[in-house]
């Protein structure tokens, strides 16, 4: 209940717990004994033999604040808009009537402490309008956040990042060469797409640049797993209507490594887009990055589509790797085949998984990309914190 005085004052609503920021946690155990055990192994260490530990573990890291009735109650009565853009400490927020930079409310980055940033592009999100002051454009304050729907998400420092929210489809880019084709990448983007409730599309770019024929056989691998997989070429045209009637009327995101051509096959499908196009560095075969942020762009064609920037890796760390296996859609029939109900499908016996790969049931490609994504470490409690 809040203090008397917050009563007398008007300051009611609805009380949530919340974490600390990190640097305003202090360390519940006062001595660092592991540290100086390692750096003064030498010397006798005269010290208390016991030491009583403050606060109450991960309960003594969370406040109360309240959320007022006003804010809470009347945010429906709020102004909707969707973020087309994040320009850092500032959304730009597209009401279909103009674009306004918002700032984000203080509360809400508090309650979202583990995302990287509690908004990004595609959120549909509620917002106050501030009063014009003399000499500064109105801007507004994103007070709350509509429940997402597809997002696709990654694990980058120490933080959640959610790349996109609210798509139907992503579109997956890679090239026929000029960088050379990632099929490992490829995977960790569909396995991603299908955790987020998006379905992933495989678009093989710069097919003009194909020499030996190995383009097709990769696309026909995943097509006759009942992706769509469509290749394109900005040079000679092939593929792009069929491009086109894919990302038309729907809310599509176009994610690959750098160099691959998104900017590139956005420019033809809206040539009045102008979006900047880097060169292939040739010492390394690599993009040079020119999208530097997520960007929402509509389309004239119905819909619209975000660029995202290119990424060299993409770290599924926020997926349980248990859950891996669901999203290989060659496993999912033969999984309960396996001997052992709790198969991971990398060392043990009488794997159906592993038998299916031996009879080229499943390509030794995938199957080598599953088990890459099962073995790589996960951060320490990072799952822990995933169930907070």
């Amino acid at each position: 209940m809040g203090s008397p005085s917050d009563k007398r004052k008007g300051k009611s609503g609805k009380k949530i717990r919340v974490s600390f920021r990190r640097n305003r946690s202090k360390r519940v155990r006062e001595t660092d004994w592991t540290r100086r055990a390692r750096d003064e192994e030498d010397q006798v260490l005269d010290t208390h033999r016991s030491e009583s530990l403050s606060g109450k573990g991960s309960l003594s890291r969370r406040r109360t604040v309240i959320v007022s009735d006003k804010d809470t109650g009347a945010q429906s009565d709020l102004p909707i808009g969707i973020v087309v853009a994040m320009r850092g400490l500032y959304a730009d927020v597209d009401d279909g009537e103009r674009i306004r930079a918002c700032t984000v409310r203080r509360v809400l980055k508090t309650r979202l402490i583990r995302e990287r940033h509690p908004v990004t592009v595609g959120d549909r999100v509620r917002f106050r309008i501030n009063p014009d002051t003399e000499g500064v454009v109105s801007e507004g304050v994103i007070e709350a956040v509509e429940p997402r729907t597809g997002h696709l998400r990654r694990y980058v420092g120490r933080r959640i990042q959610t790349i996109v929210a609210n798509v139907d489809q992503a579109i997956i880019v890679c090239s026929a060469a000029e960088p050379a084709p990632k099929p490992h990448l490829i995977d960790r983007y569909i396995v991603a797409s299908h955790a987020g409730d998006i379905i992933p599309i495989i678009c093989m770019n710069k097919s003009d640049l194909e020499t030996d024929g190995t383009i097709e056989e990769l696309l026909i691998r995943y097509r006759a797993l009942g992706y769509t997989a469509v290749c394109t070429s900005v040079v000679t045209g092939a593929g792009l209507d069929e491009l086109r009637d894919i990302l038309r009327d729907q809310a599509s995101v176009i994610a690959g490594q750098s160099g691959v051509g998104k900017s590139s096959l956005l420019n033809v499908i809206q040539p009045n887009l102008k979006l900047q196009i880097g060169d292939i560095v040739a010492q390394t075969q690599k993009g040079r990055h020119t999208t530097t942020t997520a960007v929402l762009i509509r389309l004239e064609i119905g819909g619209y589509v975000v660029d995202t920037p290119g990424v060299k890796s993409f770290d599924l760390s926020v997926i349980d790797r248990n859950e891996y296996e669901a999203y290989f859609v060659e496993f999912v029939d033969r999984v309960k085949n396996c001997k052992f109900a709790d198969c991971t499908h990398t060392h043990e016996h009488e794997c159906a998984i592993k038998q299916a790969v031996e009879d080229g049931e499943i390509h030794a490609d995938r199957y080598e990309s599953y088990v890459r994504m099962y073995e790589e470490p996960t951060p320490p409690g990072w799952q822990d914190k995933l169930g907070e």
